[in-house]
Formats: structure tokens, C-alpha cells, sequence
């Protein structure tokens, strides 16, 4: 399978963007999906989780109430909007596939490539 992340860019604090994710072949609906992201010098972090079929979502606290993911199986597509940005929400952000949800990058199976969002002050 074969994930591409696009939709990063420069916004300012107080800013939104919107993250798609675009998955090959024909088992996409079969798998959760999530985004996790990586600031310069600190680990990959857990950002947002959906389930297959987008019954359940899960958040990291550190976005709650301000990111939104969601999911179109038709189009094999996962989505992060991203609302009221602030400059710690820089970072690499990369979508990721998984059997279930999953909430820590080892439980990944397939990783996207990334894509930057950087926050201006």
C-alpha cells in the first residue's frame, strides 16, 4: 500500500489547514487510519485515530476540540482538519495504517510519507 500525505504549509497562530491522505488499492475501508507527527529533535507523537468505517475517532488531549479527522472510503481518502493552530503544532505529519486503531507508532503498519506544517507566531 502506498500513502501520500499533502495539504502542509505556513499558517499563522490561529490558522487552519486541512491534511489528506490518499491510500492505493482496494482494502483501504478494511483498516483504521491515523495521523501521528514528529517535531525537529522529539519523537513521533500520536495526533488523531479513526476507525474503518469512521464510528470512533480517538484525539490526543493536545488537540482535542481543535483537530477533526474523518474518512471518505469511496475515495480511499483520510482527513485532518486542523483548526485554531498554535506554533507546538509544528511538525511533520505523517498519516498512518493500521489493524484496529492505533495510538502508538508500533502499532502502525504502513506509514505515509510526511508532511510539514509549520505554525507561525
Amino acid at each position: 500500500v502506498q500513502l501520500q500525505a499533502s495539504g502542509g504549509g505556513l499558517v499563522q497562530a490561529g490558522g487552519s489547514l486541512r491534511l489528506s491522505c490518499a491510500a492505493s488499492g482496494r482494502t483501504f475501508g478494511a483498516y483504521g487510519m491515523g495521523w501521528f507527527r514528529q517535531a525537529a529533535g522529539k519523537e513521533r507523537e500520536f495526533v488523531a485515530a479513526i476507525t474503518w468505517n469512521g464510528g470512533s475517532t480517538y484525539y490526543a488531549d493536545s488537540v482535542k476540540g481543535r483537530f477533526t479527522i474523518s474518512r471518505d472510503n469511496a475515495k480511499n481518502t483520510v482527513y485532518l482538519q486542523m483548526n485554531s493552530l498554535k506554533p507546538e503544532d509544528t511538525a511533520v505529519y505523517y498519516c498512518a495504517r493500521s489493524l484496529g486503531i492505533a495510538t502508538t507508532p508500533a502499532s502502525v503498519s504502513s506509514w505515509g510519507q510526511g508532511t510539514l506544517v509549520t505554525v507561525s507566531s
